[in-house]
């Protein structure tokens, strides 16, 4: 196409759980392009979620494809795109072979809690035997959970990836032989991308960056490297393990597509590129993103700080392999957006997401109705894998509307338990939160978060954060518009778009009740399905 304008772009290559959109952003952050599509989510049996690694593949070349004819439909040349960075769904788990570059099996999605039973045997493990920190010495009981954590900043639980890896080890045979024959290749999301994006098994580009790999299981939080006491315990092999590479940096280059030759120059897992995206960079700065489940980062600088509350430790970012890791605690909630998703496609209530919103504020209250939404069961800061979903209060009075009310309130009562944990670690009393992701569209959800909050909620017009997190990775690695991570004033002119604040106005007397109500409602959840070590 003729006479197409020369730009200076940033494109984003963020592959979340139920789509994957390619976003084309100038320096201000304007979206100049995009394309979004989603793929397909597979769910065999109870508590299973599942994706195919290749149609997820296929969704990321389109997008890419797409984006770019949307740009030069706009009058500019896609060799405007200078770098592109990648975000993805955190802790899904791919495993394919090193020989023919291909899936073997369907990758596990965070979500999916089928791996209740490996949790099981290795919390027994980490009781009886222990974990070997050092030549002959164990530490095992609660010795044994504290040196785990203090390795990793994890606790055991069915969410984290060496899980997932170790349970398709112990279920597949292919998996298990190519584990056995230094053939197989394992990674997060991004690690499947890249490897893919840059020529498969030509090339054999097997990369994780800081903020995925925290959240393996696999990871020394303080060494950014595979702790060897961690592969010990899981009895994984570091042959099937990816190089571990910071969240800024030329990673290399895209071997096919419209973009061939444009570097990869920025990763990060999508609640960490949402932290930078919000450009909370700072010690005591925080965000959540509400999108399929919610995620509160809350940046602790370069201080590890080992939370005693059901937070998890994690790395926010790592500008460049010679600079200090920063870090972060994280509250993690796993159904968030996707209680809306179940109330319209299982339960018919609503014909569309946006209609929750109408239907919960046509009533005044939920008439004592409480909704625990633990599909699968409950991540932060109770950290329980047999608590189930539970709705609780109905009567012949209860209607769609007051269940679609204690949806939103589900939300806003886990956030709360999230902070009151982030209160007591950090020390400090947030007082507001800064907001983005799918589900912070409905105008009732914010005001239902402030309100049961008690905080104020920040929400910003541009709500692409996570995108934009991972585009100023990308775009710093190259010091593309000056931008540089480690400096956030060269990030000034970045998303200077306007914001709209939630006040609280219930009162504080009506709030606590509806609290300690929660609190009550949690308790009946907790402990339904055990997990048994086979």
């Amino acid at each position: 196409m003729a006479n197409l304008k020369q730009g200076e772009f940033v494109g984003s290559l963020d592959c979340g759980t139920t789509s994957t959109r390619f976003l084309i952003f100038d320096k201000y952050a304007n979206i100049v392009a995009q394309h979004q599509l989603e793929y397909p989510q597979y769910y065999p049996e109870p508590s299973w979620h599942e994706q195919d690694p290749d149609e997820l593949m296929e969704s990321c070349d389109v997008c890419i494809t797409e984006a770019c004819k949307a740009l030069e439909a706009s009058g500019w040349a896609k060799e405007s795109v200078k770098v592109i960075g990648i975000t993805n769904q955190r802790e899904s788990a791919v495993a394919w072979s090193r020989k023919t570059g291909k899936p073997l099996c369907r990758l596990i999605v965070w979500d999916d809690s089928r791996t209740k039973n490996t949790v099981a045997h290795f919390e027994h493990k980490l009781q009886t035997t222990g974990i070997e920190v050092a030549s002959g010495e164990f530490k095992k009981g609660e010795e044994g959970v504290q040196a785990l954590r203090k390795l990793s900043g994890l606790p055991i639980s069915t969410y984290f990836s060496a899980i997932k890896l170790r349970w398709m080890i112990d279920h597949h045979d292919n998996v298990r032989k190519a584990h056995e024959e230094d053939d197989l290749m394992f990674g997060t999301v991004e690690s499947w991308i890249v490897y893919r994006l840059t020529g498969g098994a030509q090339t054999n580009l097997h990369i994780t960056d800081v903020t995925n790999a925290s959240r393996t299981l696999l990871m020394n939080l303080t060494t950014l490297k595979w702790d060897p006491a961690l592969l010990k315990f899981f009895e994984i092999k570091d042959s099937v393990l990816p190089k571990i590479v910071s969240s800024s940096e030329v990673y290399g280059e895209l071997a096919y597509g419209p973009l061939k030759g444009v570097k990869i120059g920025g990763i990060a897992g999508d609640q960490q590129a949402a932290l930078v995206g919000n450009k909370c960079l700072k010690q005591g700065e925080a965000k959540c993103t509400y999108g399929t489940g919610a995620f509160l980062l809350f940046c602790t600088g370069e201080d590890i700080v080992q939370s005693q509350h059901g937070l998890l430790s994690t790395v926010a970012y790592q500008d460049g392999s010679s600079s200090k890791p920063i870090y972060a605690l994280e509250g993690s909630i796993a159904v968030a957006g996707s209680a809306i998703k179940w109330l319209r496609d299982s339960m018919k209530m609503v014909s569309s997401a946006a209609e929750v919103n109408t239907l919960a504020d046509s009533v005044p209250d939920t008439g004592g109705v409480y909704f625990v939404t633990a599909f699968s069961g409950l991540l932060a800061p109770y950290w329980d894998p047999g608590a189930a979903g539970l709705l609780i209060g109905l009567s012949a009075y209860t209607t769609p509307a007051h269940i679609a009310l204690a949806t939103l309130e589900a939300n806003a009562f886990q956030t709360r338990a999230i902070l009151e944990s982030m209160k007591l670690d950090s020390k400090t009393d947030l007082k507001h939160l800064m907001v983005d992701g799918g589900m912070t569209n409905g105008d009732k959800v914010m005001k239902v978060l402030a309100d049961i909050g008690g905080f104020t909620v920040i929400r910003p017009e541009m709500r692409e954060s996570t995108a934009l997190g991972s585009a100023l990775l990308a775009g710093s690695a190259i010091r593309l518009h000056g931008w540089n991570i480690s400096e956030p004033e060269t990030l000034a002119e970045v998303n200077t778009a306007g914001t709209l604040d939630f006040t609280p106005s219930m009162p504080e007397a009506e709030r606590e009740k509806r609290w300690q109500g929660w609190k009550r409602a949690i308790e009946r959840s907790v402990g339904w399905e055990e997990g048994v070590d086979e």
